[in-house]
This record gives structure tokens, C-alpha cells and sequence, in this order.
């Protein structure tokens, strides 16, 4: 079934095209998943992975591994995604209250060095060393935070440097053995917002992001009530008239609409994005059942996509096309239903079901999905980078669904960044030619857009912006290389006038 739905929805996917020359067929051609498109336009498409560092879970593999050996891991997960033509990477840095980088107000992970409250020796910050990687790759950094998970069981002991101990009126202890804060203290929320704007202040990531963990999942309580019946009763002593229910929603929504605010005051171009559990309420739409998020994790996701309290949303949906009761497609159209502000809708898809040919037809048609239906702004999260380490789903990706790279849909809603169109030059020589560009305003560009065209047929190639040079062949299957076209591309992917050369 996944089959015949993948291949109607491959006519009319942002990507689609004429399909390649007739070549002999080799195994991998065969393969309906790695056929070759033309396009001559580039693509844009929100192409993602968590990598999650909470119980190691992606990066580093453990605590307590040299900077070394840090820093090697990061690099071959950069470059993997590079590699396979993704253009961000989401990179959790605030896993339990604690920081993998340089906090005035928390203490060094415990999944870094395996002590919390120690930094790495020797010293460097993986916040800064991850966004200068991830920008000589031409790829968007986006720190992922949890806002009140203070303690994991994963986590080591609890130091004196934990925010446990820092804040303890404002924190409870779950049966699961998490620590909480409570989201309905102010100074809860005060200190939240206070400490992620230090971050946005004080290094150039591309983005905020921060997933489900609002009120906890009821398992991780035993099923309990989470336990803030006392700051309840002071609540309503002082007057307060709402139900404990609405009262813990308007304190998670009175967080989400503040940070949103305060980051856009702060640094407008950097994206704030939410991704909450993937149903919002049983029956919404009719046949969906599932945990009821608004109920039992106090979000009202459908509220902050309503009201534009953020800049892209990307619900959990970790379900199959074909699963009645969570079906994908049907939850992706529900959620789009309700994206009257028109902000980015990119879902986040379980990829980790990629290890079998059926996982990665699931996961190929996932995606095309989305770009059929979400075809003004497509986008797509992998939960998490380390399905790539597959190797046949890697390169599916990387010849087949992903095998153009692809520059972030626009932000219209924000302000546009515009850039200078480049100088171009060129040395021609018998077999390549050597093409070099000049950006006037080179701190205002984030990537150059090549493209090449070889007799009647342009290709693109996309390149950091550290990049000022290439060599390309004079020829290409009986083609002469013609003519290049040179684009500048700002912080938010706004592209300049073109510079068009013809070469002689």
C-alpha cells in the first residue's frame, strides 16, 4: 500500500520533475526510491534532526569523553547530516536545568563531563564549538531546551549546583525519581525566560526550540496528580477564580507567549519553535484517540499555532499512515487546519523505524506527504540523528528523497534580510573552469546559490558562505558549460539579484 501511495503522491511533490535520461539500470536505479529528478529551480524544504544529549542519547556517546572525542562525534554527526543534504540541526543544550554551555545561572551537564557543575578540560563550549561547525557547513543551529525538567534519573547524583537545591521551593520530586519545576511559580517562568534570553543574547544560534516536557507525562507520577495542590490553594486564597486545570494552562501559556515576545524583541531572525505531543485532543479530528495533551500535560498547542506564538510548529507524530486511530496524513491535515496564523507546520516523524525496507517506505512516504500537502512551506523533523547511521536509509535520503539540497522556506512575517548581489569571476581552461564571487556585505550572507548551466540544462549547488571559490568540468555528458548564475543568501534566506555570466 505504501508503494501505491508513494507514487502518487511523487507527481505532485514540491520536487517532482521530468525524470532522468534512459541509462542502463543499475541495482541501485532499480530502487523506485533513488530514481534521479531534474530541477532547475532550488528547493525549499525545513530539513532537520534532533540530537538529543539527555542520557547521552545522541551526543556525546557518554559522560565523561575527552573534548577530543567530543568534539570527533560532533563532527561526524555534522557531517553526516551535511552529507545528506539537511540544512538544520536541533541540538538539545538545556537537558535538565543544567547547560552544555558557558550559564551564569546553571551548571555544566552532567552528560558532558560526568560531574555536573564540571566544566570540560580542558575548556572550550560546546554551544560555540557545535554552531561554528554547523555554520561552516551551511547549516542553521537551532538549541533545544526543556523548560522545567530540573532532574532526569539518568542524570547522576544531584549536586549542590543543581537547580534542586538552587531553587528548591519551586521544585518537586516525581515518583520516577524527575525532579519538576513548578510552571505555575512566577519566578518560575521569570527565571525561565531570563535564562533562555541569555542564551539568545549571548551566542548566534539560528533558533529556540523546546518540546512536550510541560507538565510531566502522567506515568512519570504513577499516575498521580503532579503535586502543586498547596501553590493551588494559595492561589485561590489570593482570589483566583479558574480551575486548577485552566490555571496550570495560563501559566504554560503565559511562558510560551513571553518567550516568543522577548526573543523577537532581542533577535528578531532567530526562529522560535515548539514541538508538542502530536494530538492535541481525542476526536479532534473525529476519529483520533490517543493522551489527551490539554488535559493531562496542561498545553494548549492548538492556542499558541491559533495565536502565532511561535515560528514553526512541529508536532510529534511518531504514527503510520496506515494506523486508524493516529493516522499520519489525517493528523498532519488537522494541525495545518489550524495554522490560521500561516506559520511553518514541519512534523516531527519517528525515523527510527528506518532500519527495515518497510521503515524507510514509511518514512520516504511521510515525507512526501508532508510536501504534498504542506507544499507553500514543507518541512520535516527526524526524531532522532540516529537513524542515518543506517546505511541503506542514509542513502535513500541522500540520493533519493533528499538528493537536492535545499534552502529554508521564507519567514514572511519577519523582517527580510536583503543582500547584495555578488561579483562573479572566472579563468576558463581546457578541461575546468575556476569561478570566484565577492559578497559586499559578506556579514549579512549566509550561503552562496550556485547555479551551472550546461547546454539547456541549469543545476544548483548550495555553499556556505565561508566558501568563495569552485572548480567546475567545461563539460558535463556532452554538455558545454554555458553559463553561471550567482545568488547571495541572507541569515533568513531572503536571495539577492542574481549575477549572470556567459562564458566564452
Amino acid at each position: 500500500m505504501h508503494r501505491v501511495i508513494l507514487s502518487l503522491l511523487l507527481s505532485i511533490a514540491l520536487v517532482a520533475c521530468q525524470s532522468a535520461p534512459s541509462t542502463p539500470i543499475s541495482k541501485q536505479q532499480a530502487n523506485p526510491l533513488l530514481a534521479t529528478i531534474h530541477t532547475e529551480e532550488v528547493v525549499r524544504e525545513f530539513r532537520a534532526a534532533w540530537v538529543a544529549t539527555v542520557a547521552n542519547i545522541n551526543w556525546p556517546q557518554q559522560p565523561g569523553l575527552s573534548v577530543e572525542e567530543q568534539k570527533r562525534q560532533a563532527i561526524n554527526i555534522l557531517d553526516t547530516l551535511q552529507a545528506n543534504n539537511f540544512n538544520t540541526v536541533i541540538f538539545q543544550v538545556r537537558p535538565q536545568a543544567d547547560a552544555l554551555y558557558q550559564s551564569s545561572t546553571e551548571p555544566w551537564s552532567y552528560y558532558l563531563t560526568g560531574q555536573q557543575g564540571q566544566a570540560p578540560d580542558p575548556f572550550y563550549d560546546p554551544l560555540q564549538f557545535w554552531i561554528e561547525q554547523a555554520h561552516k557547513r551551511g547549516l542553521k543551529l537551532h538549541a533545544w531546551f526543556n523548560p522545567y525538567r530540573v532532574h532526569h534519573p539518568s542524570g547522576g547524583s544531584v549536586s549542590e549546583q543543581s537547580m534542586s537545591v538552587q531553587m528548591a521551593e519551586d521544585v518537586v520530586q516525581l515518583k520516577n525519581g524527575m525532579h519538576w519545576f513548578i510552571p505555575t511559580n512566577q519566578s518560575v517562568i521569570d527565571y525561565s525566560i531570563a535564562t533562555l534570553l541569555e542564551l539568545v543574547e549571548n551566542y548566534d544560534i539560528d533558533g529556540l526550540h523546546y518540546d512536550d516536557y510541560f507538565y510531566p507525562y502522567p506515568s512519570y507520577n504513577e499516575g498521580e496528580d503532579f503535586p502543586d495542590q498547596s501553590q493551588y490553594l494559595d492561589y485561590q486564597k489570593q482570589g483566583g477564580k479558574l480551575s486548577k486545570g485552566d490555571w496550570r494552562r495560563a501559566a504554560v501559556n503565559q511562558f510560551t507567549k513571553t518567550l516568543y515576545q522577548q526573543v523577537k524583541q532581542l533577535k528578531p531572525h532567530v526562529q522560535v519553535g515548539i514541538s508538542p505531543f502530536g494530538i492535541y485532543r481525542p476526536k479532534q479530528p473525529a476519529t483520533i484517540r490517543g493522551l489527551d495533551q490539554y488535559e493531562k500535560l496542561y498545553a494548549d498547542a492548538k492556542l499558541w499555532l491559533n495565536e502565532g506564538w511561535l515560528d514553526y510548529f512541529t508536532p510529534q507524530l511518531y504514527w503510520p499512515i496506515n494506523q486508524y486511530s493516529q493516522s499520519y496524513p489525517l493528523l498532519v491535515a488537522w494541525w495545518q487546519s489550524q495554522n490560521t496564523q500561516h506559520r511553518h507546520l514541519w512534523p516531527g516523524i519517528n525515523t527510527l523505524i528506518a532500519n527495515t525496507d518497510a521503515g524507510i517506505d514509511e518514512v520516504v512516504n511521510q515525507i512526501m506527504i508532508n510536501r504534498a500537502m504542506l507544499n507553500n512551506s514543507p518541512g520535516v523533523v527526524f526524531w532522532n540523528v540516529k537513524s542515518l547511521d543506517y546505511a541503506d536509509f542514509s542513502q535513500v535520503i541522500e540520493k533519493g528523497v533528499f538528493q537536492h539540497q535545499a534552502l529554508l522556506p521564507l519567514s514572511n512575517w519577519l523582517p527580510a534580510q536583503q543582500v547584495s548581489k555578488p561579483t562573479v569571476s572566472y579563468n576558463q581552461y581546457a578541461q575546468q573552469t575556476k569561478l570566484s564571487w565577492h559578497h559586499t556585505e559578506p556579514e549579512h550572507v549566509f550561503k552562496t546559490l550556485v547555479y551551472l548551466k550546461y547546454g539547456d540544462d541549469w543545476q544548483y549547488k548550495i555553499y556556505p558562505s565561508m566558501m568563495r571559490s569552485i572548480t567546475v568540468e567545461n563539460n558535463n555528458n556532452g554538455q558545454p558549460l554555458t553559463n553561471v548564475r550567482v545568488v547571495a543568501v541572507s541569515r533568513n534566506e531572503v536571495l539577492s539579484e542574481p549575477m549572470e555570466v556567459q562564458l566564452k
